[in-house]
């Protein structure tokens, strides 16, 4: 099996220059900003202007982006310093649960529209490395072998009933059992709500495992973690270990292959050259109202542009309503991950997405 060629983003990914005064778009924001009088318009908004068709590449360059700052995050480089210790990892690793050198925060520039029917968020950041090959697998020719990354990816939390007062990603939490000792640092990671009545709408973009699929996964977080829209995993292990642990290997470790191709298809006693490659995941395609966030990505230049749409209304009760022409719009926030699972960017300022009336 051939290595996957990944294809050039479309047009609708570049970040056009802004056209400040040829915009039509620009001249449409300011125009409806105009309808609200005297009265004070907030500038710390992400606007959604109304469009009759779905947002092109041109609407995309005059959008006002709104750009958001994330910060506590793991840059992943290239070269990383090998030989660190425990007590190093504790005072570098980026975390908003204890006091830490972190490193620079990371600018999202987030630009949205909706139509009649839907909402259509785009986000674009930099990031130096493309990672989107989960614990893929490699063949050499004789033995498989596992490169152990992760993936970059991107979490949108909702405050869809606003019950929660100033809303920031500081609502959730994902160190349990935290402590450290010396050289020795321990904590269970589990995402959930720091309080213990009501949940977040939560959508997940990941590089491989839903972005190869055109979706982001539509979850909820409470207080107990993070659930599924539709109960059920949607990631299983590629891992002949983890299927049959009679075996007695460790998933992903020395001895341990693959059971399928990209393809999803069993490998049987088919030829395989060296250089083949096998996820390290495989994705369920979601279904009903797991399956409501859309969603189109790529990486170019240094830089990834996602694309996201939903439905305004879901019919899902734990699922927010955007609704146009309110005023207050809906407050989120915003986590950015890249090639890790838990060390993630935040935004830690209130934000909101406000659907400008017609």
């Amino acid at each position: 099996m051939a290595s996957v060629v990944e294809p050039a983003p479309p047009a609708e990914f570049e970040i056009a220059p802004m056209k400040l005064f040829r915009s039509t778009t620009l001249f449409l924001l300011l125009a409806a900003l105009a309808l609200a009088g005297c009265r004070d318009v907030p500038a710390d908004r992400l606007y959604a202007l109304h469009l009759d068709h779905a947002p092109t590449a041109e609407d995309w360059g005059g959008a006002l982006p709104r750009v958001i700052t994330v910060r506590g995050g793991r840059l992943h480089k290239e070269v990383l310093l090998p030989d660190i210790d425990q007590d190093t990892v504790h005072t570098t690793t980026a975390s908003c649960h204890h006091g830490a050198s972190l490193p620079d925060p990371v600018a999202v520039d987030m630009r949205a529209f909706y139509t009649d029917g839907d909402l259509w968020l785009r986000l674009s950041w930099a990031d130096p490395t493309r990672d989107a090959r989960m614990m893929d697998w490699r063949f050499d020719g004789k033995a498989w072998h596992n490169n152990g990354g992760f993936e970059d990816g991107f979490g949108l939390l909702w405050d869809a009933r606003g019950a929660f007062p100033r809303f920031s990603c500081s609502y959730a939490c994902h160190i349990d059992d935290f402590g450290v000792s010396g050289d020795n640092f321990h904590a269970l990671n589990k995402m959930k709500l720091t309080r213990k009545k009501g949940n977040l709408d939560l959508w997940n973009w990941k590089a491989q495992r839903t972005g190869r699929l055109g979706f982001a996964d539509d979850r909820f977080l409470d207080a107990e973690g993070m659930h599924g829209d539709l109960p059920g995993e949607l990631f299983r292990p590629n891992s002949r270990a983890a299927a049959h642990p009679e075996l007695a290997l460790e998933p992903f470790g020395e001895g341990d292959r693959p059971l399928c191709g990209e393809d999803g298809m069993p490998f049987d006693d088919v030829f395989l050259p060296a250089g083949s490659r096998a996820p390290g995941y495989l994705t369920e395609r979601p279904g009903g109202s797991r399956a409501d966030v859309r969603a189109v990505g790529g990486y170019r230049d240094g830089r990834w542009t996602v694309i996201l749409h939903r439905p305004l209304r879901t019919g899902d009760p734990k699922d927010v309503i955007f609704v146009p022409g309110d005023e207050e719009g809906v407050a989120f926030g915003l986590s950015v991950m890249d090639d890790t699972l838990n060390e993630h960017y935040a935004s830690t300022t209130e934000e909101r997405l406000v659907l400008l009336a017609r």
